[in-house]
């Protein structure tokens, strides 16, 4: 058994089974990182001297029957947003160099607690506000089916981490897909959670009523112990999961517009597959889309440069020049302008909610575009501006519209296809999510 590849629940119920020790496994993890060409572009720092000793600690209570869940002993990256005690969190941004917190996150703690590992911290799009995941103010982490084009963002380096074999379970952010862009764009597993479910005491912010906490993974398994490991929680369970009378709509709106050959081959691959597994079928237009879509600008915009304003323009020189611009146009809408966008979202999702409950879940192409050319993406803004909005499109609607969403490969590369739930429903959709990896794996 190769461990570098294995989902992270498959390597804990070895530990559990008594066949892997925690200790080699981290090791081999940390071997794998100071060896691999990539390193210093996915991760910030690997945090070899915590790592061990989180792993001898799930070594002894492995030993004595008292392992306190599935992930424990289990090697996980950390996205640089996470405060991590005593390490530099920086969030992709020079405005924060050598900014080193005192204590962790919430969720970091809560893991460390549950017994994972922290192996590292990765790299991100600069202060998280970008779905390509280039970064040239730190590092641009790579793609794993194309090291001429970008990971997607803002959780680069923790897709990376994981595609690349570098670690069996990362945890990011997604404000507005930055857990689903990349993992689509790596073939990986990635679970948007409700925003308000997972604690962001400790996470440095973009738009904080937009951002949420997400796994980045192998499987739908390791999607659901992570949220339970997030949580201090108990996993769904996933046992017996069928789509058998399933009732899934295709969101056919706006979400194919632009779309390309290989994303569009990789969904409608996916659903066949859906309808052959007995799920029920069926195309919704939500005309309210179009609308949802224009308040996007006013809401995450305003809320991220009204969150760092004072910093940003204490030093702009600072930061990559397309980031700054998309910071700066918050400040183009009153606040009136802001009030007024989220008495209209309401209503929208108010709208969606009563459409949305006669479905398990809601399907849709992740991404309609694969990962752009990097070299291309430096030296043309407006293919630059053009690609970014439309990697973000399709995942910032179950952002605006407050769900939970999970995206799953589709086995044509670089391609996803994304499940949305109602809020706060993320143990049914972790379950349609099952039913609907087995399907589509074939």
């Amino acid at each position: 058994m190769d461990i570098l590849k294995q989902t992270a629940t498959t390597l804990g119920r070895e530990i559990e089974s008594g066949k892997l020790d925690p200790v080699d496994l981290c090791e081999a993890h940390i071997e794998a990182i100071e060896a691999h060409p990539n390193t210093p572009k996915i991760f910030t720092e690997v945090t070899k001297a915590r790592a061990r000793s989180e792993a001898l600690a799930t070594q002894k209570r492995a030993k004595t029957g008292s392992r306190k869940g599935n992930l424990d002993g289990v090697p996980v990256s950390w996205k640089d947003l996470f405060d991590s005690a005593g390490v530099q969190t920086e969030a992709g941004s020079d405005l924060l160099k050598d900014r080193v917190p005192d204590c962790d996150a919430d969720v970091l703690s809560t893991a460390s607690l549950g017994g994972s590992v922290c192996i590292g911290k990765t790299h991100m799009s600069e202060l998280a506000f970008s779905g390509l995941g280039y970064n040239p103010v730190k590092q641009t982490p790579p793609c794993v089916n194309d090291a001429e084009a970008v990971p997607g963002g803002s959780s680069s380096g923790a897709a990376a981490s994981v595609a690349f074999g570098l670690a069996p379970l990362a945890i990011g952010s997604d404000t507005g897909g930055s857990v689903r862009i990349p993992s689509a764009w790596n073939d990986l597993v990635g679970l948007k959670t409700t925003s308000g479910r997972v604690s962001l005491k400790g996470v440095v912010p973009l738009c904080a009523k937009f951002d949420t906490v997400g796994p980045l993974c192998r499987s739908v398994e390791d999607a659901a112990h992570a949220l339970a490991l997030l949580e201090g929680g108990k996993a769904a369970d996933l046992s017996g999961a069928s789509l058998k009378g399933a009732r899934i709509g295709v969101l056919r709106t706006v979400a194919f517009d632009m779309i390309e050959d290989e994303p569009q081959n990789g969904f409608e691959q996916s659903l066949s597959r859906l309808k052959a597994a007995s799920a029920e079928v069926s195309d919704i237009v939500f005309k309210p889309l179009v609308e949802l879509l224009t308040y996007s600008p006013i809401l995450f915009a305003s809320e991220a440069y009204g969150t760092w304003k004072s910093v940003i323009e204490k030093a702009p020189e600072k930061m990559f020049p397309e980031i700054l611009e998309r910071f700066r146009g918050g400040a183009d809408f009153t606040a009136a302008d802001y009030v007024a966008a989220w008495l209209e979202v309401d209503r929208i999702r108010a709208e969606w909610c009563a459409i949305a409950a006669g479905y398990d879940a809601i399907v849709l192409p992740t991404a309609p575009i694969l990962p752009p050319n990097l070299k291309r993406l430096k030296t043309d803004h407006s293919y630059y501006v053009k690609m970014n909005l439309l990697a973000l499109r399709n995942t910032r609607i179950g952002n605006l519209l407050g769900l939970c969403a999970l995206t799953l490969p589709t086995g044509v590369p670089s391609t996803g296809i994304s499940l949305m739930g109602q809020p706060m429903q993320e143990e049914r959709l972790l379950r349609i999510g099952r039913a609907a990896e087995i399907a589509i794996q074939g």
